[in-house]
């Protein structure tokens, strides 16, 4: 019996994430059509895709294509909509039944928020989703009877850690990180580190804000947001254990002494094709881990005096409202001032902590309000970094 097509829209498709979403495509194209595609900048990239991809609709959030541009999206048949909520319109018009959000970033939630209140399934790449509004988010996956299949490595991992599982048995749950590349370096060499240090991450390819999260570690603070509201636990009850070699992508602990790890290659295709097909896991080609080959797996305490971003992400995701959503916002803009070499490394997160003790916090925020928390602490951080350098 021939299977159904899945209609796909794929936001943040010349990124890393969509890159690989892509490459899933090609190897399943009898199960996989795609409707929709996204870019920020890249819009020759994107003209490449839709050539092999044919979709109906883009959106270009960040440039506007030239006259030519817009003429061979047109040759193609594609509607192309540009600005900075074009993301968001792309998944309230697109015809998809799942969502592959993987926007860099906050522009990421009001797509979110479309496709759900859509009844539109999410395969999730985006955790600044859930770090800015996760209730929202995971009220409107409830009432709109949507699903959201992580596709972090970390949290897919926990994802099938979980299956047939009861979640009242859920003790803890150990989010592995790599430690980034920066991993034995003291406070000294840390004050001194550059842009090109911190991009050279030891076992990942990522984007270039994603590899610097990492860097300072925010990116696993982001992610104990991401699995508080994904798998509904408290912070006190996940736990944080680097893991160099990044075979190990999670584990759960459960009430009876047991511990379930999933393992595999850093290859984000397995977790992106996963998060796709589900709820059914099909074959790839993809490499395997071989045990034999495996010299040592270690296991490291974070330390949060070195890596004061991870600690400043902990505690705001224990405050909650809209501490989260300063503490995303002011990282975005602070990363983004490092990267053009305007703030020193260890600004980033002076920078975050600052941005989170001027800002009062919102309880229990509406989506609005959460936006607005958002813009102001882009605001203060563009407006107060230069203070710190004094």
């Amino acid at each position: 019996m021939k299977k159904s097509v899945k209609k796909l829209a794929i936001l943040g498709a010349t990124g890393s994430i969509g890159v690989n979403s892509l490459h899933v495509v090609e190897k399943l194209a009898d199960i996989f059509q795609v409707t929709a595609l996204s870019t920020h900048v890249n819009i020759d990239l994107l003209l490449d895709q839709a050539r092999k991809f044919r979709p109906r609709l883009a959106a270009i959030a960040g440039a506007e294509p030239t006259a030519e541009q817009r003429r061979l999206f047109e040759q193609l048949g594609v509607t192309v909509l540009t600005g900075p909520d074009s993301p968001a319109r792309l998944a309230e018009l697109a015809d998809y039944d799942l969502l592959v959000n993987a926007i860099v970033g906050s522009a990421g939630f009001l797509p979110t928020m479309s496709a759900l209140q859509r009844h539109k399934d999410l395969a999730l790449a985006n955790k600044e989703t859930l770090v800015m509004g996760g209730e929202l988010v995971m009220s409107a996956a409830r009432d709109n009877n949507c699903s959201i299949v992580p596709i972090d490595s970390e949290h897919s991992a926990i994802f099938q850690c979980l299956m047939g599982e009861n979640p009242q048995t859920i003790e803890k749950i150990i989010l592995t990180a790599s430690g980034g590349p920066f991993r034995t370096w003291s406070l000294e060499q840390l004050r001194q580190a550059t842009v090109e240090q911190a991009l050279k991450h030891p076992n990942w390819s990522m984007g270039n804000k994603i590899t610097i999260d990492s860097a300072t570690m925010m990116n696993k603070g982001l992610e104990v947001i991401e699995a508080k509201w994904l798998f509904n636990v408290p912070v006190d009850k996940i736990q944080i254990v680097i893991h160099p070699q990044s075979l190990i992508h999670s584990m759960v602990a459960f009430s009876d002494g047991s511990i379930k790890a999933q393992l595999g290659q850093p290859d984000m295709r397995v977790p992106i094709q996963l998060a796709m097909t589900w709820p059914e896991r099909l074959g790839s080609d993809f490499p395997r881990l071989d045990f034999c080959s495996v010299k040592s797996m270690t296991f490291e305490e974070p330390d949060l005096t070195r890596f004061r971003a991870l600690a400043i992400a902990c505690t705001a995701a224990k405050t909650g409202g809209t501490a989260p959503a300063v503490m995303n916002a002011a990282n975005e803009a602070a990363v983004g001032l490092f990267l053009e070499r305007k703030i020193k490394f260890l600004n980033i997160a002076e920078l975050i902590d600052t941005a989170i003790q001027t800002i009062a916090v919102v309880t229990s925020p509406s989506q609005e309000e959460l936006l607005q928390a958002d813009r102001q602490a882009r605001a203060f951080v563009l407006q107060h970094y230069s203070h710190i350098l004094r």
